[in-house]
């Protein structure tokens, strides 16, 4: 097994033990007892536990750039807040080491969080920039309005979107029976709060607008040819903006590998 398969195995095997005893509990002997390894070799790719459990947080963080990345180049109008948060909502459900860190899962977490927020400042004050620059790309091609701060835009986007991660545990007796449902409730009240819809106007939020109904380009999308061509500008400007963008994503997800990096010993 070449060394880069190995760091990506043992990497799965603390997560797994991560997510499953929590951070108190999970040791470097049963790292490698789970990843079939010798414990020396733990420790030819990481100096400490802390070290292998923050790159176990990076990675699966990582993974959720990549899809991102994906269906932005596959859809620009991916780019939109409301749709890239409806998927990212989706996608942090499938991931337990990110539920975790939302929620300041202490059971699971321990002091790790507060290791990561100290060792990933930098990184996380990046990523900060860069979803800025994504705001002021839309605002520039008309898709998000611009009649508030873009900070202050931002600042609404990620309480909007923490509120609902963290309510998955807070409010889970009383949540609407379905993912789906829980991410379009999401992806409408970001696209009310943010967007502007296909007519130029605010985005409309109401109850029967699901992620995108604004935005369609095909026949019968929308009410007749002026809808039909108002969604056609917006793709038009989706995909306009789409690069600039994309390009912020993939270089943070390259900080993101290259903090990873740091992590192992050389």
């Amino acid at each position: 097994m070449e060394r880069s398969q190995r760091a990506d195995h043992i990497l799965d095997a603390a997560g797994e033990l991560l997510v499953a005893w929590g951070y108190g509990r999970v040791t470097i002997d049963e790292i490698a007892r789970r990843a079939k390894v010798g414990k020396g070799t733990v420790y030819l790719h990481w100096k400490t536990k802390d070290a292998l459990l923050l790159a176990v947080m990076l990675k699966t963080q990582s993974h959720i750039h990549q899809r991102q990345l994906e269906r932005m180049r596959a859809d620009p109008l991916e780019i939109l807040p409301s749709r890239m948060m409806r998927r990212h909502f989706l996608d942090f459900q499938g991931e337990p080491v990110l539920r975790a860190l939302y929620t300041d899962d202490a059971d699971i977490l321990g002091r790790l969080n507060d290791t990561a927020k100290k060792e990933f400042a930098e990184l996380m004050g990046q990523g900060d920039r860069y979803l800025r620059r994504h705001l002021e790309a839309l605002r520039e091609h008309g898709l998000v309005r611009d009649d508030t701060d873009v900070h202050h835009q931002q600042y609404a986007l990620l309480a909007t979107s923490n509120g609902f991660f963290t309510a998955e545990a807070l409010l889970s007796d009383r949540a609407p029976d379905t993912l789906e449902v829980r991410a379009d409730i999401l992806a409408r009240t970001i696209r009310s709060a943010l967007e502007v819809s296909a007519d130029g106007g605010p985005g409309s939020g109401g109850p029967d607008s699901g992620p995108g109904s604004d935005l369609g380009s095909g026949p019968g999308s929308g009410s007749g040819c002026g809808a039909d061509a108002a969604s056609a500008r917006m793709r038009v400007a989706a995909a306009a903006a789409a690069p600039e963008i994309i390009a912020c994503y993939e270089h943070f997800t390259e900080l993101c590998a290259q903090e990873m990096r740091r992590q192992i010993r050389d």
